[in-house]
């Protein structure tokens, strides 16, 4: 059984947190013509000599870059504050490793993942990403509910 992890009401850095992900999605787009869609900004970084469509060989620094900053975030955020950020999923590994495939598969069969569709997408006003956002969002209310309420008990 999955314990639920309670979550505190944070709208001030939920607000600069979206702010900051709004603006690294137009600094993307602004200064290499991409869309800031995780899954395809780690595809190019880990095989530059086959780009993902429209990108280049020569584009992987960019897309080290933004990986790296993502996981340097967490650090800044323990430095500047002094308060550990702590891990809010479960930490059961078959599951997370399940959880990662299913991402994996999701992210391949609609072509892009939340952040692509769901900031950049919707954003550019896009009908499949208005349908993958629908999707995505739908099965992740689907999934709470049934373990809460039917597995959880």
């Amino acid at each position: 059984m999955i314990d639920a992890m309670p979550t505190a009401f944070t709208p001030w850095t939920s607000l600069v947190g979206g702010v900051l992900i709004g603006l690294s999605a137009t600094l993307v787009m602004a200064a290499f013509g991409r869309i800031a869609g995780i899954t395809g900004i780690i595809g190019g970084a880990i095989s530059p000599v086959a780009p993902t469509p429209g990108g280049t060989a020569s584009d992987w620094s960019w897309r080290l870059a933004f990986v790296a900053g993502l996981m340097a975030a967490p650090l800044l955020v323990e430095v500047v504050t002094g308060t550990p950020v702590v891990q809010t999923v479960p930490d059961e590994l078959p599951l997370m490793a399940l959880a990662g495939l299913l991402v994996g598969f999701g992210t391949a069969l609609g072509g892009g993942c939340t952040s692509g569709h769901g900031v950049c997408g919707l954003a550019r006003i896009r009908t499949r990403s208005l349908a993958a956002v629908l999707t995505f969002m739908g099965t992740g209310a689907l999934t709470v509910f049934v373990i809460r309420h039917v597995i959880g008990g």
